[in-house]
């Protein structure tokens, strides 16, 4: 069932059952837990409820957060995996979802399963990859534990024996003469092929005394009265049963004429709708053909427009590169120019301000007033030193006269 499994996504186109390939490896998974006693060893030690028949299908089955159907199912699986004979730490609620997959799967690979998908496919905690993952760690647990599955023994069909019977009460079966009536009207005309009829009557007798000789003790007609009484009654009447490999036969049957007739039908329909898209295509071709020979003139003049269109638009891009350039020149020397003018008018509003000459005409009058103390200083000097020559000088003269005198 795991190989079943495994090749179920590895094809890559599948039945219209595959689908529901899931729901079947649920309904495995269930059965196996029950085999493995998960209700008393698992769920009640964790308190958690029965698991439902389509609890690990598909998210929209779990009436609560999927957190919780995460949870679940790394719980059951560290349970079968310590089942199979392999030590697991049991999961908790707040661990991370991508290493507790990954533990999952590293166990898988080491009981020798092949695991082809992704990890992501397990993180939401249902699906068919993880209705495969579970029901191949049941697997492993059952063989485990001795458990083993054997292929089923059926009944041989014992063959009837078939009843004797007068050339009046013969039966003949014809397989196409089915009679099915309602429930009431079967209960009305069926036979209970248990009573006990004449012929065994005479059977019974027979085999109670079989050392005399056997003699028909009952009437001629009234035995023939009965055999007319109870022929128009020894009608078999088949009961549908859809579970009857025989009806689903018949069905394929009906289905696979239904799908013939209907093919042939559809395929005349089809092959009109081609012939129709045939000739649309086969008018379209030719009308385009005639328009084209007819615009051959105005598609070479469109083709030379085109042409000078892309030499104009050549130029014109040379042209926008000369002017880019020119306008970048231009942007400089504008740029100059401002720098220019700003200094022009700082001279301008320099020039233009007597402040400068005020404090000239200021410093010219102190270096005249200084001038002026400084000769009256110097005349003072000049004054005082003249003074003391000639006192100098007339001291000079007393002292000549005094030796003179003397």
């Amino acid at each position: 069932m795991a190989d079943d499994g495994r090749r179920g996504w590895e094809e890559d186109e599948r039945g219209p059952g595959a689908s529901h390939h899931g729901f079947v490896l649920m309904e495995a998974l269930l059965d196996k837990l029950k085999m493995l006693n998960c209700d008393h060893e698992l769920l009640e030690k964790h308190n958690m409820k029965p698991l439902s028949r389509h609890y690990f299908v598909s998210s929209p089955y779990l009436p609560h957060n999927p957190g919780e159907q995460f949870y679940v199912f790394t719980v059951t699986a560290a349970w079968l995996i310590n089942a199979a004979g392999r030590s697991f730490a049991e999961p908790q609620e707040d661990d991370e979802p991508a290493a507790a997959v990954a533990n999952i799967l590293t166990e898988l690979r080491a009981l020798g399963v092949k695991v082809d998908f992704p990890p992501s496919k397990l993180k939401s905690g249902s699906g068919e990859h993880v209705c495969f993952v579970l029901n191949t760690l049941a697997e492993h647990a059952l063989k485990r534990r001795g458990f083993s599955f054997k292929r089923p023994k059926y009944p041989t069909d014992t063959a009837e024996e078939e009843s004797v019977m007068d050339d009046h009460a013969e039966l003949t079966l014809n397989k196409t003469d089915h009679v099915v009536e309602d429930d009431d009207e079967d209960e009305e005309n069926l036979v209970d092929l248990e009573a006990p009829t004449p012929q065994s009557s005479l059977k019974e007798a027979a085999a109670a005394k079989p050392e005399d000789i056997q003699r028909a003790t009952v009437d001629a007609a009234a035995w023939n009265l009965e055999v007319e009484r109870v022929l128009p009654l020894l009608k078999v009447t088949i009961r549908t049963d859809n579970k009857d490999w025989r009806v689903h036969v018949d069905q394929m049957h009906r289905h696979q004429d239904g799908i013939k007739s209907s093919l042939r039908e559809a395929k005349g329909f089809l092959d009109k709708l081609q012939e129709d898209i045939s000739r649309t295509l086969e008018k379209v071709s030719s009308r385009e053909k005639y328009v084209n020979k007819q615009l051959e003139a105005v598609i070479g003049e469109h083709r030379a427009a085109r042409a000078e269109l892309s030499e104009v638009r050549e130029r014109y891009r040379q042209a926008s590169g000369g002017v880019a350039q020119r306008t970048q020149l231009l942007a400089e020397l504008s740029e100059e120019l401002e720098k220019v003018k700003r200094e022009m008018e700082e001279r301008g509003s320099s020039m233009s301000d007597a402040a400068a000459v005020v404090k000239i005409k200021q410093s010219v009058t102190k270096l005249k007033q200084e001038t002026v103390r400084m000769d009256v200083r110097a005349g003072i000097v000049r004054h005082m030193l003249l003074q003391a020559k000639l006192k100098r000088k007339s001291n000079l003269m007393s002292a000549d006269d005094t030796q003179t005198f003397a």
